[in-house]
This record gives C-alpha cells, structure tokens and sequence, in this order.
C-alpha cells in the first residue's frame, strides 16, 4: 500500500480505525512520514489482525470518507 494512501486526512481515518479496533490508542497510531511499516506492525501486535487484514481496513476506511 503507497504511503499517500494512509497520509489522506489521517485523523479522520484514525477515527474510524479506533472505532473498528476500541484497544488502538492515539499512540498506536502515531503516523510519521517514512513510518508505515512500524505503523502497520503497532496495529498488528495491538489487534492480532493480519497485515493483510490491517491495510484492507486502512484502505476501506480511506475509501469511505473520501480521504484519498
């Protein structure tokens, strides 16, 4: 997944990805520039979803809010 997918509007997708997954904190999901892959992983150790299953619901989230 392109880093410009996830930069979109970043809080509101943060939003969406804290109302799917209630045990993701702001922490958590800290994106910085160049960071995608420690981003995909936090979500992953703190979910227990895939990789797969984390940038699909990224993807979607974007995709719903017009964020791309």
């Amino acid at each position: 997944m392109p880093t410009l997918e996830i930069k979109g509007d970043w809080k509101i997708t943060k939003g969406k990805l804290k109302q799917k997954w209630a045990a993701l904190t702001d922490d958590d999901l800290q994106y910085a520039e160049g960071k995608h892959d420690e981003l995909l992983g936090r979500i992953q150790k703190r979910t227990g979803e895939t990789r797969e299953a984390v940038e699909k619901a990224i993807k979607e989230t974007n995709a719903a809010c017009g964020c791309n």
